[in-house]
């Protein structure tokens, strides 16, 4: 009930700020006009500030364990190439295919994943290394898989979709942040401060985005792939992972972040990636809704079960 309880309150306030969006547009204080500079401001500014905070603001030098980041690198990897395959094999709608693959595998692990485990064991335990072992991969795939399957793409040309992956600011920060996270390197205290605060604009401003976006009619004609991205988003990709992570040895904290990342909603940035890369943010966003919705109690029922296996 404790853990219900807290994801009710991890979940709750994210549904809060996606329908003040759709009450602020209703009312006329905020319009498309708003809603696309805030999606271009997002973008380019408040989620390289948010993934320079997650990967640099951890001391991954002192806790570091090589087998732990190579085994959430190559679940992450395996999963987002089976979903890519897979949805290539078996989609027929081209347009959604970016949106599709992006929301079934890419978890809100750093935004959610380090709060959840530090109010379970109050501390963080090796939820830094999960972070540095599956986000890259999650925000350097997006990039790519959205920059290939985006409406705009008439035909694949590798070279401008290069070029175009590489001026993401996404991965720009990605870069950016690694070698501040490996050798304990911080800014002085009122940059730090700074880049904090714009950081925290990212998620409620992508939120109010949504909420003013979404359309309830075109999320039900897409309700199809929704379900099946947000199942295999909080159930299959743990139930065929984490018994991997249990024979090998992971317990406690360690497993609890594995969970976080096969389990946890798909992150709210799903939405601004897919709008600025011409992808489906339809779909994205009822995926993105659908996952958060379910997430409390899927989470909690993953938690329940691993702590009666004497796993957590």
């Amino acid at each position: 009930m404790e853990n219900f309880i807290y994801s009710i309150n991890a979940t709750l306030p994210i549904f809060l700020i996606i329908i003040l969006g759709g009450v602020l547009k209703k009312i006329g204080i905020i319009d498309e006009k708003f809603t696309k500079t805030a999606d271009k401001y997002v973008f380019k500014i408040a989620l390289p500030a948010l993934v320079y905070k997650d990967l640099a603001g951890n001391n991954i030098r002192d806790i570091f364990r090589i087998d732990y980041v190579i085994f959430c690198f190559i679940v992450t990897f395996v999963c987002i190439m089976v979903i890519w395959i897979l949805t290539d094999v078996f989609m027929k709608d081209e347009s959604s295919k970016g949106a599709f693959i992006q929301g079934s595998y890419r978890s809100s692990a750093a935004i959610l994943g380090l709060a959840f485990i530090e109010n379970t064991y109050n501390d963080a335990g090796l939820a830094p290394l999960m972070i540095i072992g599956a986000v890259p991969l999650y925000n350097i795939f997006a990039v790519i898989i959205l920059e290939i399957k985006g409406e705009k793409k008439k035909k694949i040309d590798f070279k401008s979709t290069v070029i175009a992956v590489f001026k993401n600011p996404i991965l720009l920060a990605i870069l950016f942040s690694l070698p501040f996270a490996f050798l304990d390197l911080s800014f002085p205290v009122f940059v730090e401060k700074a880049i904090s605060g714009v950081a925290s604009t990212a998620s409620p401003l992508a939120l109010i985005s949504i909420g003013a976006g979404f359309k309830l009619k075109g999320a039900i004609a897409k309700i199809k792939p929704t379900i099946i991205a947000s199942f295999t988003k909080l159930v299959l990709l743990a139930a065929i992972f984490l018994p991997l992570a249990i024979y090998i040895g992971y317990r406690n904290q360690e497993l609890m972040a594995i969970l976080i990342m096969l389990g946890s909603p798909a992150t709210v940035s799903c939405y601004i990636m897919a709008k600025n890369t011409g992808n489906d943010a339809e779909l994205t966003s009822s995926i993105i809704v659908v996952t958060t919705l379910f997430s409390s109690v899927t989470l909690t029922l993953w938690i329940y079960m691993l702590r009666i296996m004497g796993m957590l």
